[in-house]
């Protein structure tokens, strides 16, 4: 199997390898868009700033391949935040794979949240065997409302949606790689579909 995590400048992609790497498997960084839309699997991770993140993509010619691609895609983070229409980080317009609009936190609650909260509502086979309120890491400013494409829930001041899903895109705003055995075993499930 060919695993594909794109390579755009705004990832924290050496903790997703060794996750890849702990499941049994290889994956290769590129942002070449030949060996992208090749792949298996693709993972797009992000860590950093919406604005300067989508600058990147246009840059380098991402921001059309992404919403292309017809092998499962999983958004990690913030690469979950951009593939939503549009972010109020730095007022950037995203992919537009998931209709929602990605919101800031307001400030009855300390941000970013940083640490571990429950998910619930889980919803497809990306969560296959995964208990409900099970607690994965988080770190984030910005949160997607609850919409329809919705498959996971975590509260903090309001619930909100902390796994998108529309046909072969995913999207998480925790951290698989980063919430021990039960996020590898999400990012494993995403690996078997």
């Amino acid at each position: 199997m060919k695993i594909v995590i794109i390579n755009y400048g705004a990832g924290n992609i050496q903790s997703i390898m060794f996750a890849i790497e702990r499941l049994g498997f290889k994956a290769v960084l590129s942002n070449n868009p030949d060996e992208i839309k090749s792949a298996d699997k693709v993972i797009f991770p992000g860590v950093g700033e919406a604005s300067s993140a989508m600058t990147k993509l246009r840059e380098s010619g991402l921001d059309s391949l992404i919403p292309e691609l017809k092998q499962p895609v999983l958004g990690i983070c913030l690469g979950m935040q951009l593939m939503c229409n549009k972010t109020e980080e730095g007022n950037t317009k995203g992919l537009g794979i998931f209709d929602v609009d990605v919101l800031k936190f307001s400030n009855n609650v300390k941000v970013p949240q940083m640490g571990w909260n429950q998910i619930y509502d889980l919803k497809t086979d990306l969560f296959k065997d995964i208990s409900e309120n099970e607690f994965m890491y988080l770190v984030h400013s910005f949160y997607a409302p609850n919409c329809a494409e919705s498959i996971a829930t975590t509260n903090y001041d309001v619930e909100y949606a902390s796994a998108l899903q529309k046909d072969n895109f995913y999207g998480t705003q925790f951290h698989p790689e980063k919430s021990g055995d039960v996020g590898e075993k999400i990012l494993g499930n995403f690996l078997k579909m």
